[in-house]
């Protein structure tokens, strides 16, 4: 009965809503002169400047605030493939997320796409127009090659929240979870269990950020170098990770493990092996719409801490928290990409808004609406990108927080 209740709730929501996201006028036509400099022939001026330089499109038109959202409805929570038609309700949510928590004008657009190349080949048309290029819900290893073939040819930034925001959102997590078993990145026994384009995404940013004991998993087991039925970015992985070349399943896995991300499906872990774990396990399930194993019989089985993404529940892990942060700061300094050290810049200003002092097992995690995640995240980003020399506007020091803090929530001196 509540089941119902709440999904006739959901759907009257989407229903009244219509969309979730419009475009919405920057400037009043009040006369004439006005209409006629806004349209024609005022356009003209601003099209003549930019034909001299494309760059000039950043000066004289909203697109460096403007984000494509890509989807073709290949891998969505749960559902799989569910097509272009259904992804859409994601996209605008995506985009109101976008929009409230960085001030980003993100345009959804489902495209009936079955190849990664036919993906590219849409993003390569409409990337005049934007930005930024984010890539969601394709699927793996699809979202891999659409992202790097991507990288290559545009001289924008490319996303892919399924992956750089989770990967972002679990590094953060993890850091703060190691300093509250009392061992280092290096030390902690990490199991990933999902070789997809998030469970990838994750093992990478973790290895890259000191793990060394980090073993991951598909639903044929441990990935190693005997596995002949990988495709090239799981073989690249299994090559980097189970240094002590564990075998088998999940039970072999999480034999003595610290640390379990859970990246697959529902209902997949029991409560004996969590039991299998060390003293303080942390589990970190995240699987949507329903986790690998609940909060309940986690904590019944010993998890010493425990999150979800489960907006409701504390420690709510969602790559939303982060995203908007990355995106923000990649477009304020107009990266020309995505870098690994743009993300792990990312986790460590999302890791640190929580003062250790604050950290507890149920507070690993800023607060979703917390007023400095989206600030804080989008000047990391924006000082990597200018310290490795991709930004193609360099902001000085606290600019892009001043500036992103101002779009959000007003003066800065209200802070």
């Amino acid at each position: 009965m509540t089941e119902r209740k709440n999904k006739k709730e959901i759907l009257d929501f989407h229903r009244k809503a219509l969309g979730k996201v419009r475009n919405m006028p920057t400037v009043n036509i009040r006369n004439e002169r006005q209409l006629g400099m806004a349209y024609v022939p005022g356009s003209l001026a601003a099209c003549a400047e930019i034909r001299l330089d494309g760059r000039n499109a950043f000066e004289y038109t909203g697109r460096g605030n403007r984000l494509a959202e890509v989807s073709n409805g290949k891998s969505v929570f749960g559902m799989n493939d569910i097509g272009p038609d259904a992804v859409l309700p994601i996209l605008e949510g995506k985009a109101l997320m976008l929009k409230l928590f960085g001030d980003l004008d993100a345009v959804p657009m489902a495209i009936r796409a079955e190849t990664p190349e036919e993906i590219v080949n849409f993003c390569r048309m409409v990337a005049p127009t934007v930005g930024g290029v984010n890539i969601e819900h394709i699927g793996s290893p699809d979202a891999y090659f659409v992202e790097r073939a991507l990288s290559e040819v545009l001289d924008i930034p490319v996303f892919c929240g399924d992956r750089q925001g989770t990967a972002v959102t679990i590094l953060a997590a993890i850091k703060n979870s190691v300093k509250l078993l009392g061992i280092s990145m290096a030390e902690a026994r990490i199991v990933v269990i999902g070789a997809g384009v998030a469970g990838l995404a994750a093992a990478d940013l973790l290895l890259r950020d000191g793990a060394s004991d980090l073993v991951i998993l598909d639903e044929r087991g441990i990935l190693g170098h005997a596995r002949a039925d990988l495709n090239v970015f799981q073989s690249e992985l299994a090559a980097r990770t189970n240094p002590r070349e564990v075998e088998g399943g999940l039970n072999e896995a999480l034999s003595g493990a610290d640390i379990l991300v859970g990246l697959s499906r529902g209902n997949i872990i029991t409560k004996d092996h969590i039991k299998r774990m060390n003293r303080k396990p942390v589990v970190l399930a995240l699987s949507l719409p329903e986790p690998e194993i609940s909060r309940e019989d986690a904590t019944h089985a010993g998890a010493f801490i425990y999150a979800s993404g489960n907006t409701e529940e504390s420690n709510a892990l969602l790559n939303i928290h982060a995203f908007p942060g990355i995106v923000r700061g990649a477009l304020d300094v107009r990266a020309k990409r995505v870098s690994d050290l743009m993300l792990l810049a990312a986790s460590d200003a999302l890791a640190a808004i929580i003062d250790r002092r604050n950290l507890t097992p149920d507070h690993i995690y800023p607060k979703f609406f917390g007023s400095e995640t989206s600030p804080r995240i989008a000047e990391a980003v924006a000082q990597a990108a200018t310290n490795e020399g991709i930004a193609y506007v360099p902001m000085p020091e606290g600019k892009v927080f001043e500036n992103t803090w101002y779009r959000l929530f007003g003066a800065i001196e209200h802070i």
